[in-house]
Order: C-alpha cells, then structure tokens, then sequence
C-alpha cells in the first residue's frame, strides 16, 4: 500500500498521527508527513485516511 498526504489541502490537526503515528508525523512546518513503514497495519493506515477531517491522505 502506498500512503500519500496532499500536503497543500493538510491542516496539520494530527489526528492521523495519533491513530497510526508508524506511518505519519507532523513535520516541522506543522503538516502531516508520512514515514515509510512497510510493517504498519493496514487497518490503522486506513483508518486515519477515512478520519482526516479534510480528505487529504490517499491509499493506492
């Protein structure tokens, strides 16, 4: 699975790294990035992307 957050449209609330914190950070400019791990669970990978409050983070 390949993780992508559209950067432009993120509001850094944090909420996805709360829910899977192996796969996204907040970077230093207060937006979310995402740390390649190829360990991390699916179910949580998806479940910050349906959570994100502004439809920014994309599974492929």
């Amino acid at each position: 699975m390949k993780v992508e957050i559209d950067r432009d449209g993120c509001i850094g609330c944090g909420l996805c790294a709360d829910i899977c914190p192996e796969v996204f950070r907040i970077a230093d400019d207060g937006l979310s990035e995402v740390i390649p791990d190829e360990s991390a669970s699916h179910d949580k990978i998806t479940e910050a992307a349906e959570n994100c409050p502004v439809d920014v983070i994309h599974l492929k």
